[in-house]
């Protein structure tokens, strides 16, 4: 279900006019204002083949980032389902430090109005990032750590998608 969501993302940051259009029909007129200024600095979006922690890959000259696509009717989601979510958590963490990149978390709430996306990153060594990467890691709510480890989504706290769209689209 969630590759739903994934193609959505894709479109929305590709700046594809028809995922635009019915994203936002429920969305305030400043929210769709917002989403629509992705077409001015739109993304390649790369689908990844496979589960390995990474979704969906951002690209572009000035800003790049790897995607973890999560849905839910729930407005929390705890990656403690299994010993392997915890891994490939970790495994995404270590390989966006290593190379430098913001882990994004884009969690899509269902059966909601307006704007149903919300991004997070993780607490990665920000000394690996710069420019617009390094800004946008410390705009991005970091995932909550439960005391075991497991990550935890609170949609309630993530950002809104249309903000961080307005933010790298300046």
């Amino acid at each position: 279900m969630s590759r739903i969501y994934e193609w959505e993302l894709k479109g929305i940051l590709q700046g594809d006019a028809e995922t635009l259009k019915k994203v936002t029909t429920t969305c305030s007129k400043d929210e769709k204002d917002s989403y629509f200024k992705i077409r001015d600095r739109p993304f390649v979006v790369v689908r990844s083949a496979g589960s390995q922690g990474v979704d969906l890959m951002a690209v572009r000259n000035d800003i790049s980032f790897p995607i973890e696509v999560k849905s839910s009717v729930n407005r929390r989601i705890r990656m403690s389902n299994s010993p392997q979510l915890k891994e490939q958590s970790e495994k995404f963490k270590r390989a966006c430090e290593k190379a430098g990149l913001l882990p994004i978390y884009a969690f899509r709430l269902k059966r909601v109005r307006g704007d149903s996306w919300r991004l997070f990153t993780l607490e990665v060594n920000e000394d690996n990032l710069f420019g617009r990467m390094k800004r946008a890691y410390k705009r991005l709510p970091k995932a909550h750590e439960s005391k075991d480890g497991y990550y935890i989504l609170r949609w309630d706290d993530g950002m809104a998608l249309n903000r961080f769209i307005e933010y790298i689209t300046l």
